[in-house]
């Protein structure tokens, strides 16, 4: 998996049309021909060819296999190197693999199991991810046009928030890119998506906890205009009223997807006396036992406390995290098999498939406090 950042100086014409390489190995004296040469075998070396057969496929010359061809042109890409200009017009093996970031263990997981699908259908994906300050998701797209790259899969991307700009996506449609999202979007981008349903998985917390017989319950979602966390609060205020249960708008707390977010949502909640928390996902609860613990209560005898994804490791939290899991190895090789398909000249539907979540329960929920049912 290639990271994509800063691009080394292109090859500007990897051979001029009709020369053959000899010609250019034997002129010691000319330092841009030695340069050609070694980048020839560069090339070569990165697919196991001869330079002999980068040098028929960058000048269009016959006698070469089309996994071949296929596969110098990928090499030229993944190096970084531009395509002789008879060769820009096509489109590359190459794949982008966007995510926000990789601190959420999350996102490397999908990244790992939409990794591994898009080798084994014989493309090489290209890994950005949004860094603070630097090179966001608009700019990654740019990038990613210029290297004619076969398609592109998001994770997690601006197209979830409302208030974000979406200009970026415009360009995608306007160059009929293959293109594919995982989890929820904004309305009227007409790309397929693949999405855990988010309303099933605030059901299955909240019946989990109503179940112990927690009526103070509080939601900690992303920000407001993050449309999953729109649709987990359209259905647990659906919920409402049933049972005992109540969701008033103090309930209610909007966060950033990190542990500090997650501390500082949960804090306000506790001084309103919730016994239980929903989390939009697991670093935001990990923060909300930190904060539990912090105003000198226990989780869970105390505060029950629900994360959401169960990524790497929740299991070794302390507690282990009670957490929905979204099923991201199906997940991810349907995004897969839909951009592929795409690529392939297939049509499709624009619409979203949506996985159900699995509710995984461990050491961080419990029966409500005594009084307090």
């Amino acid at each position: 998996m290639t990271e994509h950042g800063r691009l080394p100086d292109p090859m500007n014409g990897v051979l001029p049309a009709g020369r053959p390489p000899v010609a250019y190995i034997a002129c010691k004296k000319c330092p841009t021909l030695a340069t050609v040469t070694r980048r020839l075998a560069e090339v070569a070396a990165k697919v196991g060819v001869s330079t002999a057969t980068v040098s028929r496929v960058l000048n269009g010359k016959g006698g070469v296999s089309e996994p071949t061809r296929q596969a110098v042109l990928t090499a030229l890409d993944v190096l970084g190197y531009e395509r002789p200009t008879q060769l820009r017009g096509e489109r590359s093996r190459l794949v982008g693999l966007v995510l926000p970031e990789l601190q959420n263990p999350i996102f490397p997981a999908f990244a790992e199991v939409a990794g591994g699908a898009l080798v084994q259908q014989g493309f090489t994906p290209v890994l950005c991810t949004q860094t603070l300050g630097g090179v966001q998701e608009s700019d990654y797209v740019d990038l990613l046009l210029q290297q004619h790259v076969s398609g592109v899969l998001f994770v997690g991307g601006m197209y979830a928030l409302e208030d974000a700009s979406h200009e970026h996506y415009a360009r995608l449609t306007e160059r009929n890119l293959p293109t594919v999202l995982v989890n929820a979007a904004i309305d009227g981008l007409d790309f397929p998506r693949v999405s855990c349903d988010d309303a099933v998985a605030v059901e299955q917390s909240i019946a989990h906890l109503r179940h112990l017989g927690h009526t103070d319950i509080g939601l900690i979602l992303g920000l407001p205009d993050h449309v999953p966390s729109r649709r987990r609060l359209a259905a647990a205020k659906a919920l409402a009223g049933r049972d005992g249960f109540a969701l008033p708008d103090d309930r209610v707390a909007h966060s950033l997807f990190s542990i500090e977010g997650g501390q500082a949502a949960a804090g306000t909640l506790l001084s309103r006396g919730v016994t239980a928390l929903v989390c939009a996902s697991d670093p935001i609860a990990l923060g909300a036992i930190r904060a539990v613990r912090r105003a000198g209560l226990n989780v869970p005898a105390d505060v029950s406390v629900v994360g959401y994804d169960d990524s790497a490791l929740m299991m070794c939290t302390d507690p282990p995290l009670t957490t929905v899991r979204q099923p991201i190895e199906p997940m991810g090789r349907a995004a897969v098999d839909l951009l592929v398909g795409q690529i392939s000249g297939g049509s499709f539907a624009p619409g979203e498939l949506l996985y159900e979540p699995e509710l995984v329960v461990r050491s961080s929920t419990a029966p409500a406090p005594s009084g307090r049912r």
